[in-house]
């Protein structure tokens, strides 16, 4: 399968740690690319020792780490030293893409800006992710994810009235950033075919992220109307939202008028598409807090499951809310090969499940074909190769 893969052929030279990055260059290996990971000697990527078990941090294997490093290889260069400067400057020669996500002017500090990398390889695609991107006044403040999920606005949406401005609970800034620099990288790969030159992509985090917010950006931007926390419930419809089963809590989008029908049908309620506080889309919204009600007190009489069952059969979106490790254990994940097990580095016997990306080509999940690396486990390969 790895040389049916897109990306098959294609190195990249990452020198990104903890996450946005990281996250970017485990798309392009799933992908098929190869990912030489350039790595601090003695310490690595930080995530190295991030993660919920002090031991595996202890041993640079962190959970952090290991969750987006599966099938990329590990070679220690220190960039301020001769001989790995010369070594780097011929992985760079021999490359297609080198990722970082140093704070704005850091590589070009270190003495490798873009002019002198396009110089060394002008078939180079060379992506920077940053929080802000490499111009304007913010270009060397620091951020973390939880940063730009404030200045963006996200979190002045999130939660309720009374429990905004709240963190989203995964860092879906660092994410986001990651999966635009992915596909910026590939869409610079197919360009080059045509041109046969390389470019110099600039990837801001807080510009990606105000990118994914939809309907709460665009409201603003088009209407004029800011958006305002309204907790598990949709701002553009009703009932769209989080609503409460037998035994726990259900969500339901019945964003369309044949679905808010057929909705009310199935829970023994007709009569509510007809009431004139819910007939029409937009009193629907007008009259939301009554309309959930109504729709709680029906939904009371079942378990979430088989609502979910029922109202999914017949084209109304439902589903029940679940825990992290409840999803986890979805056949639906299991049916398409979404994890994939390897064995655990440094760690004989223990085994290590991994996420793909939700792409099958040709009906085949991308897995990674090997474990994360340890610490500079391919410097042999690489740096003797390199060596003059």
């Amino acid at each position: 399968m790895d040389d049916d893969r897109p990306l098959h052929g294609i190195r990249v030279l990452d020198l990104t740690n903890v996450l946005a990055g990281p996250y970017c260059s485990y798309q392009l290996m799933l992908l098929g690319a190869e990912i030489v990971k350039i790595e601090r000697p003695g310490n690595g990527d930080l995530a190295r020792s991030l993660g919920p078990e002090p031991a595996l941090n202890r041993a640079a294997l962190g959970a952090s780490f290991l969750a987006q490093n599966a099938g990329k290889k590990s070679v220690e260069l220190d960039l301020k030293d001769t001989g790995d400067r010369t070594v780097f400057e011929s992985l760079v020669h021999e490359a297609d893409v080198l990722l970082e996500n140093f704070r704005a002017g850091v590589l070009d500090r270190l003495g490798y800006g873009w002019e002198v990398l396009h110089r060394l390889n002008p078939r180079l695609i060379y992506c920077a992710i940053s929080g802000f991107g490499q111009t304007g006044p913010m270009r060397h403040a620091p951020a973390y994810d939880q940063i730009i999920q404030g200045l963006s606005g996200m979190m002045s949406v999130t939660g309720t009235p009374d429990t905004a401005p709240l963190r989203v609970g995964f860092p879906v800034s660092d994410t986001v950033g990651g999966l635009v620099a992915a596909l910026s990288i590939s869409a610079a790969l197919a360009g080059r075919t045509r041109t046969g030159k390389g470019v110099a992509l600039d990837v801001s985090m807080l510009e990606t992220s105000l990118s994914a917010m939809g309907w709460a950006m665009s409201n603003y931007l088009v209407s004029g109307v800011p958006p305002e926390p309204m907790g598990d419930q949709n701002a553009t419809a009703a009932p769209s939202g989080t609503f409460h089963a037998a035994d726990g809590p259900l969500n339901i989008a019945a964003n369309r008028q044949e679905q808010f029908e057929t909705l009310c049908r199935l829970i023994g309620r007709p009569d509510l598409a007809t009431d004139e506080r819910f007939a029409e889309r937009e009193a629907r919204k007008q009259h939301r807090a009554a309309l959930n009600d109504e729709i709680d007190t029906a939904l009371r009489r079942r378990p979430a499951g088989e609502w979910e069952t029922l109202l999914a059969a017949a084209g109304v979106p439902a589903a029940r809310i679940l825990t992290v490790a409840q999803a986890a254990q979805l056949d639906q994940l299991r049916d398409r090969g979404f994890f994939t097990d390897l064995e655990f580095p440094a760690h004989p016997g223990r085994t290590l499940r991994v996420s793909g990306n939700g792409v099958l080509v040709d009906g085949v999940p991308m897995r990674p074909p090997a474990p994360p690396p340890l610490l500079g486990e391919h410097n042999a390969e690489f740096k003797e190769v390199a060596a003059p």
